[in-house]
């Protein structure tokens, strides 16, 4: 019988990774606030040319280090200024993410359950959504979990050349993820060591001088770009960036707060079908070698960890917790191969979970073309009250209705697994897992487009008819950085453009336009009459001051 070697195996992984996350990827506008942030930031270091300074607006931006950003200007480079270029980078973290997955799993456990691992990544809700956006997170969390593994291969090897590599190429990969993201990254890394150190009566396999190495590659990698900007000049973002760490951690970010099981709930529903799985891998195991029983040691400790960390902090935002579906699919895919090779029982309630919630989401898409058709009578019913919803809702959307058979399609993906579960459980569970994916793909390509016209399809529709225009484009009483990105806004000649004030009452000397939320118009036209309202659209109003002296025609 013909074997097929890992290497190959790996190839194909990666070609699949592609196959799977590179269709449609540039399908639908990018989402405000992250998607854009992130690729507006790229754009502006392509239009200045300077690579080293991270800005927004043309101002240096403290909130983020620059590497994911390098990686979107090299795609934009290839490809263009577009939203293809901008989730391009994540692509590209799923091929090598799912290949570390399968090696991995491989080296701890064998090849069929390194295979469920990469499955039930993929086939997860939000692991496969966010290899099909532009934002950090993807890449942050390879980066440390990546560090992560390595230290483990440190720990558990004998001494020689071989384990100092997986020390230096640890603390290079975690240098990685602080230039990606920030020291989160070292917080995260050294509370999950730290709880093991720990848990293992304070002992680990490490000198001090070992010790000393990794933190001077560390700090020499993680901290090369701090240093140049604060060698060339620019003290204040680095005071600024710790800063904004520091905020975010002990208090609410605007309109991003939440209860404290948030990330539970965002975990259980959002990793879903694995997540279901994942229940019953927390119990302690008797069938594995100790090296399997430490590396699920990890994976637990490395989960809880981070999701006690961003339950604990007041600033809730669902990529926060993102870090959690690497151990998560892990457990997940641990509890399915147990249950494959019977090494666990009274499983069948797991079963029943699933399908429960997987029949919930399945319903609640395919009465979503019902529910839009009757969305007049709905807000009738006063069921939504804010006016920035209603207005939202009320856009012009067309659903054939035919969107509904994707979720009657998923359910029957469900009863198919259900009932193949009698007779062969790898094969139901790689159906599961399978479905899941044909799922979201098809609520991607049938529906995002479509649910992106009630969120801000108005918003940024008006943008990209100011591109190329000579003018100036705001935001009033809201924040966005669609204005910037899709109006392609140029580097400004002067400093008088970022004064609301001057655009608002000053001698300006082409046409200003503004966007804010029609809840709003109203006080803001009260207070500066020269605002004219072109139109209203889903609840944005899009409004426009004349240069003083000068006409100028109403634009839609």
């Amino acid at each position: 019988m013909l074997k097929v070697r890992p290497i190959n195996t790996e190839i194909l992984i990666a070609l699949g990774a592609l196959f799977l996350f590179l269709p449609f990827l540039g399908g639908i506008h990018l989402f405000d606030w992250d998607e854009i942030n992130f690729a507006e930031s790229a754009r502006e270091m392509i239009v200045t040319g300077d690579y080293l300074t991270v800005r927004i607006d043309f101002e240096a931006f403290y909130q983020k280090p620059p590497l994911f950003i390098w990686m979107q200007v090299l795609s934009m480079k290839i490809f263009g200024i577009n939203e293809f270029a901008a989730r391009f980078p994540n692509v590209i973290c799923a091929m090598f993410t799912l290949v570390v997955l399968f090696r991995t799993g491989r080296r701890v456990y064998d090849t069929g359950f390194a295979w469920f691992w990469v499955l039930s990544y993929a086939g997860s809700i939000l692991p496969f959504l966010y290899f099909k956006s532009g934002i950090i997170d993807p890449w942050f969390n390879l980066f440390i979990f990546t560090a992560l593994l390595n230290l483990i291969r440190f720990l558990d090897a004998e001494r020689g050349e071989k384990r100092w590599q997986n020390l230096i190429l640890s603390a290079v990969l975690l240098g990685m993820a602080n230039l990606t993201k920030g020291p989160v990254s070292i917080l995260l890394f050294g509370l999950t060591v730290a709880v093991f150190w720990a848990l293992n009566k304070f002992r680990l396999r490490i000198l001090w001088t070992e010790i000393l190495v990794f933190l001077l590659v560390l700090i020499g990698v993680g901290g090369l770009w701090f240093i140049i900007q604060i060698a060339i000049g620019n003290l204040n973002v680095i005071l600024d960036f710790i800063q904004y760490q520091i905020k975010l951690l002990r208090s609410e970010d605007s309109g991003h707060g939440g209860f404290l099981f948030y990330h539970f709930v965002v975990l259980f529903i959002g990793v879903f079908p694995v997540s279901v799985f994942a229940l019953k891998a927390f119990r302690r195991s008797y069938y594995d070698a100790n090296a399997q029983k430490r590396f699920k040691r990890w994976m637990i400790i490395l989960f809880w960890v981070v999701l006690l960390v961003f339950s604990l902090v007041k600033t809730k935002i669902v990529h926060y917790s993102s870090l959690c579906y690497l151990p998560l699919t892990f457990l997940g895919a641990y509890v399915i191969y147990k249950i494959i090779h019977e090494r666990i029982k009274n499983y069948r309630w797991l079963n029943i979970i699933y399908a429960a919630l997987g029949i919930i989401i399945g319903l609640a898409f395919s009465i979503t073309p019902i529910l839009a058709s009757k969305i007049d009578d709905i807000l009738e019913m006063g069921y939504v009250n804010d006016p920035f919803t209603r207005a939202n809702l009320q856009a012009d959307v067309n659903w054939s209705g035919f969107e509904g058979l994707i979720g009657i399609l998923f359910i029957l993906g469900i009863i198919v697994t259900m009932i193949l579960l009698r007779k062969n459980k790898r094969a139901a569970y790689i159906i599961m897992l399978l479905n899941v994916t044909l799922f979201l793909n098809l609520v991607l390509f049938f529906t995002a487009a479509k649910i992106e016209a009630y969120s801000q399809n108005a918003l940024i529709e008006f943008c990209k008819d100011r591109k190329g225009e000579d003018c100036y484009v705001n935001t009033l009483g809201m924040k966005s950085y669609a204005h910037l990105f899709y109006t392609a806004k140029p580097v400004p000649e002067n400093e008088q453009p970022r004064d609301h004030e001057w655009l608002l009452t000053g001698d300006i000397d082409k046409p200003a336009y503004f966007i804010l939320r029609s809840k709003t118009l109203a006080d803001f036209q009260h207070s500066f009459p020269a605002l004219e309202l072109l139109y209203e659209k889903n609840g944005f109003s899009f409004c426009l001051r004349k240069p003083p002296g000068e006409t100028h025609k109403n634009s839609r």
